[in-house]
């Protein structure tokens, strides 16, 4: 794949299913060099290609090597996980990128990058969970929304954020998640009043040591106001749901040290993606938050 001119928008798909080679994945619509071009103009990339899309511009900050913008099609985004994991690949790809490590700055703050050369993977970084159970009113607004009938308001709902919060719905099985018919003419307001940027409905499917030492989770996306009803991939509502699944101790910790997470989202859509999600450690041995990859290919046309 050759450099891209500046402007030039290149297609990636991120965090494809590891079982499922190419055709998985959140697509990614891509300017390696957006400099010169007006946020009202990245909007509208975002906007043509229909999916939340990134862009290259140089850092403000002097100990950053580079600056990313992301853009829905309806607004700005101040992160995007899987667009920041698919940048960075693509960069390597290009030889932009060649160090071990890297830092990112983003509106939503600054990331750090590390490439895995054995895994030929991007790991970047989130920090620590902040999270809040929803009440008894606002679990039954989510059930309602969601159409899980009148049970559905005893199900275990948390506002949990690494960069912006996500409505964490826990459920029992994977058939009642994949038969999720939200009401989407509602998804906006709800979101807006139980002070959400989209629901994530999830399963936990088995625990570590049946996926490569991974826990595993299920998982679907449906954003406030982006302007598409559902997301194949979200990188920062599996980092809230890995940080919020590890303080609670509901994924079971080995030696007292919690688990990776590989969370499978986009299966419902067609579009089988798979997040994995890592405890990151200070140099004293603190938890500081987690790390995030997947695998990233150029998309098919």
């Amino acid at each position: 794949m050759h450099l891209p001119a500046p402007g030039e928008v290149v297609a990636i798909d991120v965090f494809v299913g590891a079982e499922d080679g190419n055709g998985g994945g959140n697509p990614v619509p891509l300017v390696a060099d957006a400099r010169g071009m007006s946020a009202a103009a990245m909007q509208q990339v975002a906007a043509a290609h229909g999916h939340e899309s990134a862009f290259v511009l140089p850092p403000d900050d002097s100990g950053c090597d580079l600056r990313l913008r992301f853009f829905v099609p309806q607004h700005e985004m101040e992160m995007c996980g899987h667009a920041t994991v698919g940048t960075l690949w693509a960069l390597r790809q290009w030889g932009r990128w060649n160090t071990d490590t890297a830092r990112v700055e983003t509106l939503s703050g600054i990331v750090d990058v590390r490439w895995d050369d054995a895994a030929r993977r991007v790991w970047i970084s989130q920090p620590g969970v902040q999270a809040r159970p929803l009440d008894a009113q606002e679990r039954r607004q989510v059930a309602e929304v969601l159409g899980l009938g009148p049970r559905g308001a005893a199900y275990a709902m948390t506002n949990a954020s690494t960069s912006r919060a996500k409505t964490l719905v826990a459920l029992p099985d994977l058939a009642m998640l994949h038969a999720l018919r939200p009401d989407f003419a509602a998804m906006a307001s709800l979101c807006a009043e139980i002070g959400s940027t989209g629901l994530y409905p999830y399963v936990i499917a088995s625990a570590p040591g049946a996926a490569g030492g991974h826990a595993v989770a299920h998982a679907r996306q449906f954003p406030k106001s982006s302007g598409y009803p559902e997301d194949a991939a979200t990188g920062i509502a599996a980092a809230a749901l890995w940080g919020h699944l590890a303080a609670s101790g509901a994924l079971p910790a080995a030696h007292g040290k919690p688990p990776a997470l590989a969370v499978r989202q986009g299966e419902s859509m067609g579009r089988p993606s798979e997040i994995l999600v890592a405890p990151r450690w200070s140099e004293t041995g603190a938890l500081q938050g987690c790390w995030l990859s997947g695998k990233v290919a150029w998309a098919r046309a």
